[in-house]
């Protein structure tokens, strides 16, 4: 397989997956190319999701935390249960195991690059967060306010959306950027494939 050679200390202003080939290339068969358009969609389609419900549960735990009506903090802390029990971890979910069959099934692999392989510990990191942390604290709300108390603290509405929304901002901006170059592994299949085309 052809690769584009650039000058030496010179990197692409668009980096590029390896595409050459390693002694783990039949690990996992490749993607079609419309199998990969299939699953970039859905993944695309998925983090969007994602990020949109946090900038929901955002502003619902904005409004429970500052306003003055128990009715309006009931109604907000509802809603949040509802987004956070029946939306939020189904996508959440969905995103995660695209991103892996995007990585895996494609030439960028899972801990080739640095920005593949942080944007899946933070993804992993932050679903992980929306099962123990984010969801508990909702719910806690939603007790409290059912049994005619005010919320809690404003802390279990507002920390999880914000930590969530940092981390989705942050993995879109690599997303977009791809940084960082290869990691070890990236960098010791790299060497093998060069071995392998020279001895061919």
């Amino acid at each position: 397989m052809l690769r584009v050679q650039t000058k030496p200390n010179q990197m692409p202003k668009n980096p590029k997956p390896i595409v050459l080939p390693t002694p783990e290339a039949n690990v996992m068969p490749k993607l079609s190319r419309p199998a990969r358009r299939a699953v970039l969609v859905v993944h695309v389609t998925a983090s969007a999701s994602w990020l949109g419900l946090t900038l929901g549960l955002l502003a619902l735990g904005t409004t429970a935390a500052t306003t003055g009506s128990a009715v309006t903090v009931a109604a907000s802390v509802r809603a949040m249960k509802l987004y956070a029990d029946w939306l939020l971890l189904p996508v959440a979910f969905l995103t995660l195991l695209s991103g892996l069959l995007l990585s895996l099934g494609t030439a960028w692999g899972l801990a080739r690059h640095r920005w593949v392989w942080t944007k899946f510990w933070l993804t992993l990191a932050t679903t992980t967060a929306t099962v123990f942390a984010l969801r508990p604290g909702v719910n806690a709300a939603v007790t409290a306010v059912a049994a005619g108390g005010s919320l809690p603290d404003a802390g279990d509405v507002l920390f999880g959306p914000v930590v969530s929304l940092s981390a989705y901002v942050f993995m879109t901006v690599i997303s977009v950027l791809k940084p960082w170059g290869l990691t070890r592994r990236g960098k010791r299949l790299r060497t093998a494939a060069r071995r392998v085309l020279k001895d061919a």
